[in-house]
């Protein structure tokens, strides 16, 4: 069957309408066109992990910062807590694990780029949203123009440009992008406001983003001061309700950018008074596309690594242009001097949280320990970062007739595509839906015909025509394309599809893995081998598969040891017995899995509060190091059935 698309009518492209961009004195340079931003006068598409240097041992994190380049991402984003930094109104920690000049700093020494959102207000499932519980008992509206919190936030903005200057783009430095507040959803006027006293207090950046979510209408903002940024996630942890969610619109080609869905536990649903935001004067750009989920009481879902990798293909085929994870590691919260830090009930939120774990299940664990989302996702960060000044320009063209979410037999594919030249993506992944096998795919892009392929199982991949490598034409591959070496481009042969490649009018059948082609060698690689592929400062190698060494743990039932400090936790649905284990390793070596079930756990190692997990189906994995050779005891209260569990 003959698989066609849309029309392709090119956009046109609105250049100096935004307050964006910035040329620094040795001509290094950010502009923001609306389809795609250029980074040194070429097409650009940065990839964005989350990664927040205080949920981490600062110890941890140049080895944890490699990983994450190794893992294809350039840019880190991190938020900036307020209430991480201030717990005491006047006192300032930016020391030991809060440094956060010393953080950029090793972005800057690895090649990372940084985003800093800086707040105020940033929820990321921290106390107040990331307020210090002083801020909430003053005399002042917060969140608003109101002169007494402008003060403060001054104050507070200034406070962090002290730990960062010398470190902006325009100082040479990694931090390219500065968001403002996080899910203000109609007040310009005070995202304006913050950017003017931001910029006061000394911060430029060629970027200024804000979240764009709110609705299908979006959010008000003021339209030529900020980069809207978008999200998108496969279950939603904020709702209060146990049932399973009905199939998600992510894993199909809808462009449409808004998740209204997004923090509805904090937003008002859209009025009718007219807003819109201009999206077209915008590239598409993400800042969380939910690589993971935080683990919440009542709510405890579990991204898949084929969810991950699908939602972000779907995203780009759809014309995303600056594709940014929420959460790419994972992290432990501290505990303040003067309460816990995570979100709660008891601060009027509306799920709860463990007190530590903040581990996301996303692409690095809280342990640094890889996820196969990891992997998987770094098939499509080669790619974009090889041929992203290729893909940027390209604009999303849908199939002839759209596939929605409920749809189990017909194909889900898209293009992108200048007219001549492009990708066409396909997404045969719908989480916790079985889809069919179609057969006999011809896709005719108005430009190539493609030989017929076969999709079958849990897959989603990208094709690429008419694309120009080292002067030789790639008419076609029925294989996906990963990076390109200096005189090699390779791909991975998706499963099920035989790779045929047509290069300058020749087709090859790949059956020993490479041609060789005068000047340029074309290498395709099993589907497992290419998750093994690594590219890193223009150096391609194969990492070492990692096994996830786990060791036997011994587990003794015993009375009661010492009054529980965080009790309350265990009775969050209610008195629960809770269950006293004497807890111990032979090695401080590898991983501990604890396999029993439970609705509560947490660990004490010498008298300290080092570990805790809500049951999420899954064995929860720990390191041995923090109970080896240490008095250490797991406590567990009896699992509750009203919970939601995938």
């Amino acid at each position: 069957m003959i698989y066609t698309f849309k029309d392709y009518n090119k956009s046109v492209i609105k250049r100096g309408h935004l307050n964006l961009g910035e040329t620094r004195a040795d001509g290094s340079s950010f502009n923001v066109n609306s389809l795609y931003i250029e980074r040194n006068g070429k097409p650009w598409i940065g990839i964005m992990g989350e990664y927040h240097f205080v949920r981490d041992n600062s110890a941890n994190w140049e080895q944890e910062l490699r990983k994450i380049k190794a893992g294809g991402i350039t840019v880190v984003a991190t938020y900036v807590f307020w209430i991480y930094h201030e717990e005491i109104e006047g006192e300032y920690d930016f020391t030991g694990d809060r440094n956060l000049r010393r953080f950029i700093s090793l972005c800057q020494k690895l090649g990372l780029d940084v985003v800093l959102r800086i707040g105020p207000w940033c929820h990321g499932e921290v106390r107040n949203g990331g307020f210090p519980d002083w801020l909430l008992k003053k005399d002042c509206k917060l969140r608003e123009n109101d002169e007494a919190y402008l003060a403060l936030v001054k104050t507070w903005y200034a406070r962090i440009f002290k730990e960062v200057d010398g470190l902006l783009f325009n100082q040479g430095g990694p931090i390219v992008g500065i968001q403002i507040e996080n899910e203000l959803v109609d007040q310009p006027e005070h995202l304006a406001k913050l950017k003017e006293i931001a910029k006061e207090v000394g911060f430029e950046a060629p970027l200024w983003t804000v979240t764009g979510w709110n609705s299908l209408y979006g959010a008000e903002i003021p339209t030529k001061e900020f980069l809207a940024v978008f999200g998108a996630y496969v279950d939603a942890p904020w709702t209060q309700h146990t049932k399973k969610l009905p199939p998600s619109r992510h894993f199909t080609f809808d462009p449409i950018r808004n998740d209204a869905a997004i923090g509805m536990d904090l937003i008002k649903e859209a009025d009718d008074e007219g807003w819109r935001l201009p999206y077209e004067d915008y590239p598409f750009a993400t800042c969380e596309l939910g690589s993971g989920l935080p683990i919440a009481y009542k709510r405890r879902s579990v991204v898949s690594a084929m969810d991950a990798y699908g939602l972000s293909l779907v995203k780009l085929g759809c014309g995303n242009n600056l594709v940014g994870y929420y959460m790419y590691h994972g992290g432990t919260n501290k505990i303040g001097k003067l309460s816990t830090l995570q979100e709660s009930t008891a601060t009027d939120y509306p799920n709860d949280y463990p007190i530590l774990n903040y581990d996301f299940h996303t692409c690095i664990s809280m342990y640094g320990e890889p996820y196969e989302q990891y992997d998987l996702c770094n098939i499509l960060h080669m790619f974009i970062n090889d041929f992203g000044d290729i893909l940027a320009p390209m604009e999303h063209v849908a199939a002839t007739e759209f596939v929605d979410e409920n749809d189990v037999s017909h194909l889900r594919y898209a293009m992108r595509t200048n007219g001549e030249s492009g990708f066409i993506f396909v997404n045969h992944h719908q989480r916790f839906l079985e889809l069919q096998d179609v057969c006999d795919v011809v896709f005719d892009t108005g430009k190539v015909k493609f030989p017929a392929i076969d999709v079958k199982g849990d897959i989603a991949f990208i094709l690429p025509f008419n694309i120009v490598i080292n002067g030789r034409n790639i008419d076609y591959a029925t294989a996906q394309l990963l990076c390109k070496g200096d005189d090699e481009v390779y791909f991975a042969a998706i499963n099920g599809i035989q790779p045929r490649i047509s290069i300058d009018g020749t087709e090859y059948l790949i059956k020993d893995g490479k041609i060789e082609l005068g000047d340029l060698k074309v290498i395709v690689l099993s589907w497992e081998d290419a998750r093994r592929l690594r590219k890193v400062d223009g150096n391609i190698y194969f990492d070492e598969v990692f096994n996830g060494d786990k060791f036997n743990v011994e587990l003794t039932p015993c009375e009661p040891a010492f009054n529980i400090p965080y009790i309350d936790e265990f009775y969050l649905n209610g008195p629960n017995e809770i269950h006293w284990q004497k807890i111990s390793v032979d090695s401080p070596d590898g991983f501990v899995e604890i396999t029993d079930k439970y609705d509560v756990a947490q660990i004490y190692s010498d008298g300290q509060f080092v570990a805790d997990s809500f049951y999420y189906g899954m064995p929860w994995r720990i390191p041995a190091s923090i109970i080896y050779g240490k008095e250490a005891y797991l406590l567990t209260s009896d699992f509750c059935d009203d919970v939601y569990i995938d």
